[in-house]
């Protein structure tokens, strides 16, 4: 089936399900859905980016510091979080993602607007991530990934020596991370 076929469910402002519609539709309609981001560390505590393909139905080849995406049909917050997890890493048997907190992100360049549950990993597995979504990707150290979300390009980082264009509900994830962890002490 392809992506955009796909159902999920329809949410309101309160995050409960009030209908269902294909990936396309709540895409092309701007209807509010569900989605898991899942933010990986491997064993020396890197954080996993990546840049996305040129195919993805949204922010096709920007990068994101976090793996996930839409919650099907009924799927719970933490199952998709695993599933996509496994799914984009390439891994099987990933220990369950620790759920963080949700937020509700409004798109500020167009229609559209999905709750989001923040999670984090830590995997161990080498990864194979899924070629239809990923077309780069590395485990690289916090400081790199902060330079590269402020839009800098650090000498000898990994990747493109150019500033990175980032997706931005990603972003505003990321933000949201780091004042948790802050305010988390």
């Amino acid at each position: 089936m392809a992506p955009e076929d796909e159902m999920v469910d329809v949410v309101d402002a309160d995050d409960r399900v009030v209908g269902q519609a294909t990936r396309g539709e709540v895409y092309a309609r701007g209807l509010r859905h569900r989605t898991a981001f899942v933010l990986v560390r491997d064993e020396r505590d890197r954080l996993f980016v990546h840049r996305r393909t040129a195919v993805k139905l949204a922010f096709p080849s920007l990068y994101d510091v976090f793996v996930g995406g839409v919650l099907g049909v009924g799927e719970s917050y933490d199952d998709g979080a695993l599933r996509e997890a496994e799914e984009e890493l390439g891994v099987a048997g990933l220990p369950r993602p620790t759920p963080l907190f949700r937020f509700l992100y409004e798109a500020q360049d167009g229609p559209g607007s999905w709750w989001a549950a923040v999670y984090e990993v830590r995997c161990t597995l080498p990864v194979r991530p899924q070629a239809e979504e990923v077309a780069w990707h590395a485990f690289l150290p916090h400081a790199e990934v902060a330079a590269r979300l402020r839009g800098e390009v650090p000498p000898g980082g990994a990747g493109p020596a150019e500033p990175w264009e980032f997706v931005p509900d990603g972003r505003a994830a990321y933000e949201r991370y780091e004042r948790f962890v802050r305010e988390r002490g």
